[in-house]
């Protein structure tokens, strides 16, 4: 390849001493001998949420194995294998930092990622979550029955649920859901698969929506004018 750039650079610089003598002007020829190409560096910035540090409460437990960490709290204990392109640091103050291993675009990524969800852990096992949940529409009721949630969405049958082991569940006003533990990963999955059996439809807003959650509502459609 390079040869054929190398002779086309040739003739080219040929044709226009070619016809410069022709035209009376002197067209100097410079012969190409190398062409390089230059590649920039890729500067991977430091993540602003990774590097705050973890303050750890006095009653959370914090075993760190490698790049597996355990957190034991009053609430529950919670576990999690952290990939190569971070690693952990404990300082003796009770606070943990998330670093980056490598100097790569994944690893910045990793780095804000895995520092939230350590963040998540210790104050899940410390102090805990909670996802609300609203049910809009007439007839539509909750009731929590032992382990299951039982939801009347208007379907021809209400919709039974298992309640995880994990979380708590309990309904306020027949309409008002509350799931909460200290997984928040849990917590939000639980509470999406409520939403996900009756969305709220556009129109009316009928459905189950989160607490505070803003459906943007459409116009129906218009009469004839007369």
């Amino acid at each position: 390849m390079a040869s054929s750039i190398t002779s086309s650079f040739q003739t080219s610089n040929l044709r226009s001493a070619f016809f410069g003598e022709r035209n009376g002007i002197c067209v100097p020829t410079v012969p190409v001998t190398r062409i390089g190409f230059l590649r920039k560096a890729i500067e991977c910035k430091e993540s602003r949420i990774g590097k705050q540090p973890i303050q750890v409460p006095s009653n959370v437990t914090i075993t760190l194995e490698g790049q597996d960490l355990k957190v034991k709290g009053p609430l529950g204990e919670l576990s999690r294998s952290y990939p190569r392109e971070v690693k952990l640091e404990r300082d003796g103050d009770g606070i943990i930092r998330v670093r980056k291993a490598l100097e790569t675009r994944r690893a910045n990524q990793m780095h804000g990622l895995f520092r939230t969800l350590t963040d998540n852990m210790v104050m899940g096992v410390s102090k805990g979550f909670e996802k609300r949940l609203q049910l809009v529409g007439v007839g539509y009721r909750a009731n929590v029955e032992g382990k299951d949630l039982e939801l009347s969405l208007g379907f021809s049958h209400p919709v039974r649920m298992a309640i995880p082991a994990t979380l708590k569940v309990k309904v306020e006003e027949n309409t008002r859901i509350v799931v909460s533990g200290f997984d928040k990963c849990s917590i939000g999955e639980f509470a999406a698969s409520i939403r996900r059996w009756r969305p709220p439809e556009p129109y009316k807003g009928k459905g189950v929506r989160y607490a505070n959650e803003i459906i943007k509502l459409k116009e129906g459609k218009a009469g004839k004018k007369k």
